[in-house]
């Protein structure tokens, strides 16, 4: 008998189905010579301190650097502590059951970092040596899994697959655990939760949102002119910017009083725009927060979807390509298109025997290919769905199509002794804009057309005008930003020969990123503001306390990427890895321990109930420091954080500011103010003085 492991249930039902495995068993099916099962995700994980024998967060424990890493069985949360979770230890007891009655095994957790790490980890825990098959698939596609089958691949070729992903899990853990105590310690005050990815993360976030909020604007003026020739409507605008309004008027008058534009330059020059190449995840990832205004996590979690049910390929792919032996299905997927109405349009518009080769190259596929549908056509999907379906379709008839080329010419006129631009452009062939009809990028403006101009031609101004222009601040990150900033990290180094290094290394992988914004949610370190991302009063302070720590390093962080990915490719040493890491969690250990954390921003408040204690203000709640009064008020209320402020006059006057923008539970937004009854529970009051308990 051989074991077939899977990640999840759905992918190991797919399996079984095409092995003849169909006997359902508890926890794993069976039949022609194969047992089919699978994990819940990360069965296994890292023990936690309390697995060394430290318990609570101690100043002389720390740095802790296991000798030996111990592996445990997922926990899961309980009171005050955390339990092993009773549905993953009988899950593991049936795989080793299984294991145990099987000649080998054959690896079918997902094809990539962390599937490699969720059956290693299981493997090691169950001290299990039976020898063991990869199958590695990018799709759930009965003709892929089959063609997996028939290549399965010796466990051993996978081995610095898994030496990036431990040495990932435990670099982790070095610097979570070191560091979230270390700070913890030197606050005093609640729990500050640091991270080797995380903490460069919201460091990008907090320094982006420091310099658009300090960002003074100032006040410019240009002049605009308007012309017509051979009925054709254009506009030019002055190279000159005005910092004197005065001074812009002034000359807005002379300029009318001249009428007339001479034109000094016409430059046409041809463009060609290569279509773009397929789909990673971080590419649909940002597409879809800027189109849909899905967040990273949403995008991932409807592309799984759309992969289980094996209408794409597998989307936690870093890469944009394909390899050659994939390029003779890509007609196929064509033409499974043309039955779909949607398509239909677009799909006549490519030139068959003609496609665009651009996307493939083998040198740049890494574990998976770019993102591309299946010849599975879906016919009911969900909105979502069908959305970031149709991102990934009409991305693959864009990518096969030819190049877009276009004519921009460039004008230059003067009057008086002004010199003023005018930009015109014309679509020469469509190319691959053809498929969506669209001509300029979202974010550029659309550039008009120009009549036939050519050097000292005299235009009459038929109308000029002064326009009123302010200096931008730094745009505050959308998660399409962050990702793409995470994903570019290296590109904001100094030094050169690193960014050379590091250009296309970014933080986290295409897989985590998603994860590690969630995680700055969930600590309450970010929001959302609309589309953009700020900082919490907690996140700044984090920030504030980092910044000039080696665990805000945005840097650092994407050279560990690299270097894990070089252990990927069993070009580094895993164990010199580890052994950087465990240097490095010393010394950010030792730099936290002496940050001086001033306690003096938090009021001293008296617990408006006993009147006697003071109060415990921590992020999440502000409690009275008297266990029989236990007088407490969460401080996230209907999806809003309640500030400081807000809190000493609830507490002070029994009544918070209008607070604006909460969430009711049927997801309407409502503005109102939180009030002190007397009873000492809170319920809200609404401008008419309407007020309901909470």
């Amino acid at each position: 008998m051989k074991t077939i492991i899977a990640e999840k249930p759905s992918v190991a039902r797919e399996i079984a189905g095409l092995v003849g495995a169909s006997d359902k068993k508890d926890g794993y099916l069976t039949g022609n010579g194969y047992f089919v099962t699978w994990a819940f995700g990360h069965l296994i994980g890292l023990g936690m301190p309390e697995e060394y024998g430290i318990s609570g967060f101690d100043k002389a424990s720390l740095p802790i650097l296991p000798n030996t890493f111990l592996l445990t069985v997922r926990k899961v949360k309980k009171d005050k502590g955390y339990t092993a979770d009773t549905g993953a230890l009988k899950q593991l007891k049936v795989i080793e059951q299984l294991f145990n009655r099987s000649s080998s095994i054959i690896v079918a957790t997902d094809a990539g970092r962390e599937g490699e790490l969720i059956f290693r980890y299981i493997y090691e825990y169950l001290k299990c040596n039976k020898p063991f098959e990869r199958l590695w698939i990018s799709s759930l596609t009965e003709k892929a899994i089959k063609q997996g089958f028939d290549n399965l691949k010796d466990g051993a070729a996978f081995d610095g697959l898994y030496q990036a992903a431990q040495g990932r899990s435990r670099a982790d853990w070095l610097v979570g655990i070191n560091a979230t105590q270390a700070l913890s310690i030197a606050a005093g005050n609640g729990i500050y939760s640091l991270g080797r990815v995380q903490t460069p993360t919201l460091a990008l976030i907090c320094k982006r949102y420091l310099e658009n909020k300090n960002f003074s604007v100032t006040k410019y003026w240009h002049i605009q002119l308007s012309h017509n020739k051979e009925l054709i409507d254009f506009k030019s605008i002055s190279k000159t910017k005005w910092e004197d309004q005065k001074l812009a008027d002034d000359t807005l008058k002379a300029i009318q009083r001249n009428e007339t534009a001479t034109v000094t330059s016409v430059e046409t020059k041809s463009v060609t725009e290569q279509p773009p190449l397929l789909f990673d995840l971080t590419g649909l990832q940002k597409e879809a927060n800027k189109k849909l205004n899905l967040s990273a996590e949403e995008t991932l979690n409807i592309a799984q979807s759309l992969y289980e049910k094996k209408f794409i390929t597998y989307p936690r792919t870093g890469s944009k390509y394909i390899p050659e032996d994939v390029w003779a299905e890509i007609p196929n997927l064509v033409r499974a298109l043309q039955d779909r109405e949607t398509y239909k349009q677009a799909v006549s518009k490519m030139k068959w025997g003609r496609f665009n080769k651009r996307i493939v190259n083998d040198l740049r596929v890494t574990d998976h290919h770019g993102l591309l549908i299946t010849d599975k056509i879906p016919s009911a999907l969900n909105a979502k769905e069908n959305s970031i379906y149709d991102m990934i379709a009409f991305r693959l008839l864009e990518a096969l199509s030819q190049a877009c080329i276009k004519a921009i010419t460039d004008v230059g006129l003067q009057a008086l002794h002004y010199d003023f631009t005018a930009k015109g452009c014309k679509v020469l062939e469509a190319g691959w804009r053809s498929i969506k009809g669209s001509f300029s990028d979202d974010d550029t403006e659309p550039v008009q057309d120009l009549p036939e101009l050519k050097k000292g031609d005299e235009l009459k101004i038929k109308e000029a005008s002064v326009l009123e222009k302010k200096t931008k601040p730094p745009v505050l990150y959308t998660e399409a930003g962050l990702l793409s900033a995470m994903e570019t990290a290296g590109k904001e180094m100094e030094n050169e020969d690193e960014r050379k290094v590091l250009q296309n290394i970014g933080i986290g992988t295409p897989a985590t990123r998603a994860a590690i914004i969630e995680t700055l949610f969930t600590r309450n370190y970010i929001q959302r503001d609309k589309k953009s991302l700020i900082p919490t009063e907690k996140g700044l302070q984090v920030y504030e306390l980092v910044k000039e720590r080696k665990i805000a390093d945005v840097a650092m962080t994407a050279e560990w990427e690299l270097a894990l990915q070089k252990i990927e490719n069993n070009e580094a040493d895993a164990e010199a890895f580890q052994k950087e890491m465990e240097n490095y969690a010393s010394s950010i250990t030792n730099e936290l321990l002496q940050t001086s954390i001033a306690q003096n921003n938090l009021p001293k408040l008296v617990c408006p109930k006993c009147r006697s204690q003071q109060l415990i203000i921590r992020d999440k709640i502000v409690k009275c420091s008297d266990e029989d009064c236990n007088w407490i008020q969460f401080r996230n209320v209907c999806a809003i954080q309640i500030g400081i402020a807000d809190i000493e006059s609830l507490v002070s006057k029994g009544k918070t500011s209008l607070i604006k923008g909460m969430t009711s539970k049927a997801g309407k937004k409502f503005d109102a103010y939180i009030v002190l009854n007397e009873d000492y529970k809170t319920s809200f009051e609404f401008a008419k003085n309407k007020s309901y308990k909470k």
